[in-house]
């Protein structure tokens, strides 16, 4: 898929900068990658888990993003016109999040069968019942973004 207009970057890349982000996930984490882009396509904030080294629970990847742009937008809560790129299909809580900070756009890589919550197990970000919908893509780079985690768990077995 293309950039948005102007040449900015592609639904690839962006996923490919949250693989970026992921790579500096803490040892101890679980090595997923978020990163938040603005209409023209300028990244805004990025993140990667950071539970275990936070000792955080909500310290997910796509919250701390989020949390980061509208710290950066400076327009408060509302994300609109943003696309949030992560590595992994988000959880109930991340999904819910990028709902309420109206997000245009999500773009991610491996889905993720157990607490997927954007087709897998659940579809909050398409629930009709909610007053905003993103766009939604998912299974870019999928392979790559599977591997990054497959690698992860190997290790810590």
């Amino acid at each position: 898929m293309t950039g948005p207009a102007g040449g900015g970057p592609t639904d690839t890349d962006m996923v490919r900068a949250a693989l970026a982000a992921a790579a500096t996930a803490g040892p101890r984490d679980v090595p997923v990658g978020a990163v938040v882009f603005d209409a023209a396509g300028r990244e805004l904030a990025r993140a990667a888990n950071a539970r275990e080294s936070l000792g955080d629970p909500t310290a997910h990847a796509e919250i701390l993003a989020l949390r980061r742009a509208a710290e950066v937008c400076g327009d408060g809560w509302r994300l609109e016109g943003t696309t949030l790129a992560v590595t992994l299909e988000p959880c109930t809580m991340c999904a819910g999040a990028l709902v309420l900070a109206r997000i245009d756009r999500l773009l991610f890589g491996a889905w993720e069968p157990k607490t997927g919550a954007v087709g897998s197990l659940w579809d909050v970000v398409r629930d009709r019942r909610l007053n905003h919908r993103p766009q939604v893509r998912g299974g870019i780079l999928e392979s790559e973004c599977a591997a990054l985690l497959d690698t992860f768990f190997r290790r810590q077995r």
